[in-house]
């Protein structure tokens, strides 16, 4: 069953003024600049809407989708990429930040991380982030599709041991390559978020 039946690019913006009006419930993504956040929106899109790109960190903006014409799908910046100067990641910080703190129809977030690795002293920060902000978050990892059978099953373990996430913190291993665990999650996402 195709459960996202149309998805459309609104816009991209910085502010809060700029952004679309709250009228519908929103998922963001957030994760590392590297951790393959477009691929696994266009995956669960169903399309190529997000750019991909081979270099890393190039979401400047926070751009929105439309999904179904009842819920946003939120793209937030990359953390934790190195070439960008300190004063260019404050900035994102603050951006991020601001939109954390004022969206009222946020409803929850995806925090992605690399399930290739043991997440990362940033990734934490931003687990830490979204707890002391009251913020419902999942954790999703990525690229699960360079790991055998075993490795998947460590992967998860070693994500919630690291993370330190509670029992009622949804894990979801993915691959947008693959398309392994997109259905799930996409699942999740739309239960989640339309009643």
């Amino acid at each position: 069953m195709q459960l996202v039946k149309k998805s459309k690019f609104v816009k991209s913006a910085v502010n809060r003024e700029d952004f679309p009006p709250p009228i519908y419930p929103e998922v963001a993504v957030v994760g590392r600049s590297n951790v393959g956040k477009s691929s696994i929106i266009n995956a669960i899109l169903g399309r190529n809407i997000a750019k991909v790109s081979s270099s890393p960190g190039k979401t400047r903006l926070i751009n929105f989708f439309l999904v179904n014409d009842n819920f946003y799908f939120v793209d937030l910046p990359g953390y934790g990429f190195a070439k960008v100067s300190k004063r260019e990641k404050d900035k994102w910080k603050r951006m991020i930040e601001n939109y954390f703190r004022t969206r009222e129809n946020l409803k929850f977030v995806i925090l992605l991380v690399d399930s290739r690795h043991k997440p990362t002293q940033l990734d934490i920060m931003m687990k830490e982030w979204l707890e002391a902000l009251n913020i419902p978050f999942i954790v999703v990892g990525t690229k699960v599709d360079k790991l055998n059978q075993s490795e998947k099953a460590k992967a998860k373990k070693i994500i919630r041991e690291t993370l330190n996430l509670s029992k009622d913190i949804p894990v979801f291993l993915t691959s947008s390559k693959e398309k392994t665990g997109i259905n799930e999650l996409t699942k999740f996402i739309i239960d989640n978020l339309v009643v």
